[in-house]
């Protein structure tokens, strides 16, 4: 389970500033949510576990929309959602938590995103010179973070689940993603990707 800030970098293709994203929407990131599941297919000894991932999330945004050549609020409504979806292999290196008893687990991932994303607005899915404000971006996704295993907070517990829901161990992690949704520099595909933060909760069976 995954949250965090999410602000698109639709705004870095323009050289003026401030860019169409930051003009209609402004500067505050919307919220990200999202699951990831993996797969720990090869374990390398005393370092870790490689494995493939997939992933999903969703954010959305809203503010009234600007009257045409101008920073005029309208009567209007627009919108903007984005539904990113990535797969990856993942780097999981718990030596530490395995050898060592020290409860980090070091993780990074590599591989690629792919998005869909709509603008719309009062009446529907908007428009602009006869192109529809609704797409699919993709491009290269990686990863870095950090999980704590929570066993040693009561161990009995932790072991009690197991027992119960086959579920070894729990973490809460926090992870540093990166997202260039640009088609791999074609140029052609809006960039809703972002850089950010996110958090959560993890669970190995």
């Amino acid at each position: 389970m995954r949250f965090g800030p999410y602000r698109p970098r639709i705004d870095e293709e323009f050289s003026a500033a401030p860019g169409p994203y930051e003009r209609v929407f402004g500067t505050s990131s919307r919220v990200f949510f999202g699951l990831e599941l993996d797969y720990q297919a090869l374990r390398i000894p005393h370092v870790g576990t490689l494995g493939p991932g997939v992933g999903w999330g969703y954010t959305s945004m809203s503010a009234k929309a600007k009257i045409r050549g101008t920073s005029v609020d309208s009567a209007e409504s627009t919108s903007l959602w984005i539904m990113p979806f990535y797969t990856v292999g993942v780097l999981n290196i718990d030596v530490l938590a395995r050898d060592f008893g020290i409860p980090l687990v070091p993780y990074g991932k590599l591989g690629v995103g792919y998005s869909l994303w709509k603008a719309a607005n009062d009446l529907g899915i908007s428009t602009y010179d006869g192109v529809s404000g609704k797409g699919h971006s993709y491009g290269l996704h990686y990863a870095f973070g950090g999980m704590v295993q929570l066993d040693f907070l009561n161990r009995h517990s932790s072991s009690q689940l197991d027992d119960a829901t086959g579920i070894n161990h729990s973490y809460f992690y926090m992870e540093w993603v990166r997202s260039n949704l640009d088609g791999f520099g074609s140029g052609k595909h809006m960039q809703v990707g972002t850089s950010t933060w996110v958090t959560g909760l993890a669970f190995e069976i």
